[in-house]
């Protein structure tokens, strides 16, 4: 292996080591203790902007929806500082296919205003997600047993019926967990908080934006 590649090689694996994250299937986050988790995407609720009578209502909903769970859930809230150079640059393309002046003149004076705002104040932009958990126990041989087992010609057999006994064993995990998920977007609902399960690819995306916060924000952009 060219050194260049055997050092990004062992940086790779040196990463990989410090994740908790064994896989990613079925919609479903798998850690390396066996535990499982989905994650929803939220949206979110300006309760500044609420009277007080709304703001007691969805006190005592929240408080009735958190009552009623008997899992935990994590509440995590991302935030990023807001990129909005791809957005700028967009609306400058317009401003100059723009045939009508009194628009282009328009145009430009919302640009400005932008720049002016965004170099003065930082603004970040927040996620709000809901992850929920299932703890899972497995059994896995230990080495002595794997090689009692191997000796007796019973390590492969073993091995497939493990395997048979660990796809059943998540197909009902996943079972229980998506009744779990539908159960907290139901009750989220209650307040007036949308949220919907991220897929597999969203959760790729997320977690490597976590992982590599300086390259997810070569890529990150406005989306209208």
């Amino acid at each position: 292996i060219p050194l260049k590649n055997k050092s990004m090689a062992v940086q790779s694996a040196s990463a990989q080591h410090f994740l908790s994250i064994q896989s990613i299937q079925d919609d479903i986050v798998m850690l390396k203790d066996g535990g499982y988790r989905i994650v929803l995407m939220c949206s979110s609720l300006n309760f500044a902007l609420k009277s007080t009578e709304e703001q007691d209502a969805i006190t005592y909903q929240y408080q009735n929806f958190l009552n009623s769970l008997d899992f935990p859930i994590q509440v995590v809230t991302l935030s990023r500082l807001l990129n909005i150079t791809p957005y700028i640059e967009t609306l400058k393309s317009r401003q100059k296919e723009e045939d009508n002046e009194y628009v282009k003149i328009q145009v430009g004076e919302y640009i400005e205003f932008i720049q002016t705002l965004i170099g003065t104040t930082n603004i970040m932009s927040k996620t709000f997600y809901v992850v929920i958990p299932y703890a899972q126990h497995t059994f896995e041989p230990s080495g002595a047993l794997s090689g009692i087992l191997a000796t007796l010609g019973l390590g492969k057999k073993e091995g497939r019926r493990a395997a048979e006994t660990e796809r059943k064993t998540f197909e009902e995990r996943k079972l229980q967990m998506w009744q779990r998920a539908n159960a907290i977007i139901e009750g989220l609902k209650s307040f007036g908080i949308r949220s919907a399960p991220m897929n597999t690819e969203e959760l790729v995306e997320l977690f490597y934006g976590l992982y590599n916060p300086t390259e997810f924000e070569k890529t990150a952009s406005v989306v209208e």
